[in-house]
């Protein structure tokens, strides 16, 4: 059973969401505050965090921004900050969808399903790890253990990272546009949200070093493509992202 936290300081809206969340079968555990799902996350990981911004002990983006130095479990921003520049915002932080107040409490159980399943999918996509090279430099990519090594040393990345790596890995050699990676790793094709992908691949780079954008080269004024060489055949890989 997947556990989620719901933190919101308007006791309607997350018992609202609680009520729904386990009539479909998760575990739902909800919180006012963000120093008490703090305390919680300190005892108990969740699959799945579901996050209002504003409350009276800080504002919801500078947690995530802290929170994701350490953790890599999805969050969804369900906020009454709905200005486009906000949900941008969110999803430069790391989040992986932003549900806007007010809101009906099946279509935010059905975005819940859909991230599981993204994710599901993500993973069954190896059958296990990965070995890729390039100039020298070996990068090894385990969905199943959820470790990304690039020479030796492990790379924490966000739940959004993780798809995004995981798409560009599968497709290796081919051009990824931003709108395929939009539409496949975050089920978003407006033009507006293109900076959210280039933000998420710049992080990415950052925390690979200098060989970032190597691994990850830009084609200019379309997308992207993982340059690594595979080491042996990759399981699944074929021409999914190809136009």
């Amino acid at each position: 059973m997947k556990m989620i936290y719901v933190v919101d300081p308007t006791v309607e809206d997350r018992e609202g969401v609680k009520q729904y969340l386990e009539l479909s079968g998760y575990e739902v555990h909800v919180f006012e505050d963000l120093h008490a799902v703090q305390v919680a996350i300190s005892r108990q990981v969740p699959d799945l965090m579901l996050l209002e911004v504003q409350f009276s002990d800080g504002d919801g983006f500078s947690y995530i921004k802290k929170m994701k130095q350490t953790h890599s479990f999805p969050v969804i921003f369900v906020t009454s900050r709905v200005a486009e520049s906000d949900r941008i915002l969110g999803f430069e932080l790391g989040a992986d969808d932003y549900v806007c107040k007010p809101f009906s409490f099946k279509e935010l159980v059905l975005r819940v399903h859909a991230l599981f399943r993204r994710i599901d999918v993500s993973v069954s996509s190896y059958r296990g790890g990965s070995t890729w090279v390039l100039a020298g430099s070996v990068l090894q990519f385990d969905e199943v253990s959820h470790l990304f090594t690039l020479d030796g040393s492990q790379i924490p990345l966000t739940a959004a990272e993780w798809r995004i790596m995981s798409y560009l890995v599968s497709n290796s050699g081919i051009l990824i546009t931003r709108s395929q990676i939009l539409e496949h790793c975050f089920d978003y094709s407006f033009e507006s949200y293109d900076r959210i992908v280039d933000t998420h691949v710049k992080n990415m780079r950052a925390k690979m070093g200098p060989m970032g954008p190597q691994w990850i080269e830009t084609v200019r004024g379309y997308g992207y493509r993982f340059a690594g060489k595979s080491t042996s055949s990759l399981p699944g890989k074929g021409s999914e992202g190809q136009e």
